[in-house]
Order: C-alpha cells, then structure tokens, then sequence
C-alpha cells in the first residue's frame, strides 16, 4: 500500500475508533442526566401494549452519537478541517438533527407524542434541504446536476429539478429512518447497514474525507448500539433519527449516488411505503391494509417477537447494502 493510502486508511480507522470510543463512554453518564431531566420516552396511546413499559426511558440519545461523529471527523480530518464536502455533511447531519431536538423538546415538555406539526417539521427540513443545495452548488468540487442511472453508462442532466431531487431525497430519507425507529435497535442497525456503502462509494472516489465521515457515524452507532438494542436503556428520539436521514442524503449526494439511496436504504423506503398505504387505504375504502403501520408494528401483531422483527428487518437491510453497494461498483 502506497503512503498516501496508508495515510488515508490511518485516518479513517482513527475516525471510526474515535466516534466507537466517545460513544461508549458518554451514553452511560447521559442516561442518568436525562432520567433526572425527565426526557423519557412517549408511547403513542393507539401503540401496542408491550410497548407501553418503554414510557420513561431516555430519548434524545441522538445527540451522543451525533457529537462523537462530528468530534471524530475533526479528529481523523485535521488537517483539513474546512474541507466544503465535509462540511456540506456535518451542515446535512446536524441541520437534520438540530430539527429532532426541537421535536423532542417539545413532545417531552407536552408528555405527549406530539412534538412539531407536520408542516413546521416539513418547512425546517426544507431550509436544510435548500441550504444544502444552495452551498454545494457554490463549493462543493465538481458540482453537477446529473444523475447517473445504474447499470448503465448513461446519465442525466436534471437542471432546475435536481433541487427538487435533492428536497425530496432529505425529506424521505429524514422521515424514512424516523419512521423505521421503533423497535429497540432497529434503526440503528439499519443506518449502520445504509451508511456502509457509501463509504465503500467515497473510497472510489479516492475521498478520504467522505469515507472517514461515513465510518465515524457507522463507529458511534456501534457504540450507541450496546445501549440500544433490547432491552433498550436509552432510544435515539427524533433528533438521532432525522440527524442520521440528513447524512444518507447528504452522502447519496457528495458520492453522486443519488439513486441508490432508494436501494441501500430499502427498508427504509419500505417502512415509508407501508404508513402512506395504510393512510390511503383507510381514508379511501375505510379498511386497513396492515394490522399497524409502520410494517414493523405489523409483524408484531402477527405474533412476532420484538427481537424476531429486529433481526429479520435488518437482515433485509444488509441486503440492501450489499445489492447497492455491488450496482454501485458496476
């Protein structure tokens, strides 16, 4: 292996270790800081019954992961620490994250599940969204409006609708992994499963940055996961779950891998499609295609365990990743 490559190794592994260790360490003085702040969890009162014991475990252990991802990447990226690609991610993964926090705050001041209204969550992720357009196409090296589809050589020049795009990819990806965050693990999993390819996609493009940051995330949730798998001790909330939806969009969009988001986050995009059947289908015919949306819920009242469901969804999952990470190497 070349220096410069074994430079590059080095920093991404230092990354990952550094996001794995800060994690590991700061959840467990977080969840005590949080029970006494009283920031537990709400379940929804139409939700299952063998969730309602989870009311009162600490949420909002997003922004533990959160802050060791970014403290990692000034680590491994020290060198070149305003390096726009990195920042135009941190801008994707913290905007996103800062929208949860408020949406936490305020379901844990109401001690309901409601936080912020649709339209108030739809129109702050808009302004990440722009934002994040308007600054790539002003510093992001090598901007383009293209899309290249996959399998083939050809590509596509989106002109004015490729900020569309780029809306609708942060909006879904964002709403997509909060939807998929309840069940104990499930989303955390999930993300690390989504995250993984667009490392391997960055290390294509010889982008040492992108890469580390990927690998950074993928490190804190590994850490963040011994706390969060069942039982859980600690949940991500809203802002751990909109934070890690900003930062697949924001990678599908750095490594110009714009549709393969649809693949690797397939469960994701699944989870989506399961709520969004169901509305339509109740409000139109009166009757309800799943037992309960999201999907998950639907296994568990077909008697599945949580665990079982967890498992089985991020299986799937690993599929996705590999599927999209092999048509991305193509």
């Amino acid at each position: 292996m070349m220096e410069g490559n074994t430079v590059a190794f080095i920093r991404i592994i230092v990354s990952f270790l550094a996001a794995f260790l800060l994690t590991l360490i700061s959840v467990p003085r977080l969840i005590p800081v949080l029970h006494r702040l009283k920031f537990g969890q709400v379940e929804r009162e139409e939700g299952l019954a063998s969730h309602k014991k989870k009311n009162g475990t600490p949420t909002m252990g997003g922004l533990a992961f959160i802050v060791a991802t970014l403290v990692a990447v000034l680590v491994g990226n020290y060198r070149n620490l305003f390096d726009p690609t990195v920042l135009l991610i941190a801008l994707g993964f913290a905007g996103m994250g800062l929208i949860g926090l408020v949406d936490d705050w305020l379901i844990v001041v109401k001690k309901s599940n409601k936080g912020l209204s649709p339209l108030h969550k739809y129109l702050a992720q808009s302004v990440v969204a722009i934002l994040f357009y308007v600054l790539a196409r002003q510093f992001l090296p090598n901007f383009s409006t293209e899309i290249s589809i996959p399998l083939t050589n050809l590509t596509i020049d989106l002109g004015w609708a490729y900020p569309v795009l780029v809306y609708f990819m942060f909006t879904a990806a964002t709403n997509g992994v909060n939807l998929s965050d309840g069940l104990d693990g499930l989303a955390t999993g999930l993300a690390m499963m989504a995250i993984a390819p667009f490392v391997i996609f960055a290390l294509m493009m010889k982008s040492t940055a992108v890469s580390s940051f990927g690998m950074a995330c993928i490190g804190a949730l590994l850490g963040f996961m011994f706390y969060n798998y069942h039982p859980a001790r600690i949940f991500m909330g809203d802002v751990g779950s909109l934070a890690l939806g900003g930062l697949l969009a924001s990678l599908a969009i750095v490594t110009k891998q714009e549709l393969l988001l649809l693949v690797v986050g397939g469960v994701f995009v699944v989870e989506t499609l399961s709520v969004i059947i169901q509305v339509v289908s109740f409000k139109t015919t009166g009757k309800r295609v799943f037992r309960m949306a999201p999907i998950h819920h639907h296994f568990e009242m077909l008697g599945w365990s949580e665990q079982q469901v967890v498992l089985a969804f991020w299986f799937c999952g690993f599929l996705c990743g590999v599927i999209g990470s092999v048509i991305g190497v193509l």
